[in-house]
């Protein structure tokens, strides 16, 4: 038995002690051996740092549950926010949207291997995008004010609410038109990529005729031709005159080779082809040749 305890005496790696420390104690004559051992040749002190570690240890259980419980009461708080400023939208960008949008986000996030310690970033960049949406203000203009209000009053430190609203700011495809769509991160890129892939594919032929049927935009009408060259201007000016059909070939056909992310790109291809399916179709139908 003096082997075994000189063995555990001297061990001289804390780090190697802690795994061992539950499983001696455990057994009731390991454990007498084991003190009486530590008396006779001075192990008290390495005790002492077992038992700093286990309070440590405790101390960190207690911080991270509480971070849990901090991260699930701004969840709360940012869906009910979403929920209350998005009533009454049309849905194409309503609380759904936002909600569809966050899932794709921490999908993509999870899939390009962000760090833990960025999901809440996305996670609250991917709800709130929309909320001041110019084409839900009155003025037509972008207004972030106030998310950036709703962050600050829950708290979120100074650093992480610059971060969320950089995002929000710069993800729009108008700003890609403007060439002002330079943020590189990947929180950026899974976030902007989530949007655009709610945007294609099957549920983003079904907003865009919902979101022209709001605002009572042609369907089609094959004397108006798609338009080219679109600058951030033209694209946000009321007055320009353009179909539910044109916009497939002025935005959504468009996304899929600007989406930014790997796992962004593979899920656009499936999207993408779904839309092409679709429009030769239309064609088919409207000019009476299905």
């Amino acid at each position: 038995m003096t082997g075994a305890l000189a063995c555990c005496v001297h061990l001289n790696a804390v780090g190697h002690l802690q795994g061992q420390y539950s499983l001696l104690l455990s057994s009731p004559v390991l454990k007498g051996c084991l003190f009486e051992g530590f008396r006779l040749t001075g192990g008290s002190r390495l005790l002492n740092k077992v038992r700093c570690f286990r309070t440590a240890t405790k101390g960190g259980r207690q911080r991270g549950r509480a971070m849990e419980e901090r991260q699930r009461t701004l969840r709360a708080a940012a869906e009910r926010f979403v929920e209350t400023k998005m009533a009454g939208r049309d849905a194409s960008h309503d609380a759904a949207h936002a909600f569809r949008v966050r899932d794709l986000a921490l999908s993509l996030a999870m899939e390009e291997g962000l760090e833990s310690h960025c999901l809440e970033i996305v996670e609250l960049a991917a709800l709130l995008h929309d909320i001041g949406d110019y084409k839900y203000n009155k003025d037509f203009v972008e207004d972030t004010m106030i998310v950036e209000n709703f962050l600050e009053e829950e708290g979120v430190e100074e650093s992480r609410r610059k971060k969320i609203l950089d995002i929000i700011k710069r993800m729009g495809f108008k700003n890609e038109l403007q060439k002002t769509c330079v943020d590189s991160s990947l929180e950026f890129g899974v976030v902007q990529d989530a949007d655009r892939l709610d945007a294609i594919g099957a549920i983003g032929i079904a907003r865009c005729f919902t979101y022209g049927g709001s605002t009572n935009q042609i369907l089609h009408d094959p004397e108006i031709s798609p338009r080219q060259n679109l600058s951030k201007e033209k694209y946000m000016n009321r007055a320009e005159k353009s179909t539910s059909i044109n916009h497939f070939h002025e935005k959504l056909f468009k996304l899929k080779n600007i989406m930014k992310t790997e796992a962004g790109r593979r899920r656009a291809e499936k999207r993408h082809k779904f839309m092409e399916t679709f429009i030769e179709e239309f064609y088919e139908e409207w000019s009476g040749r299905a």
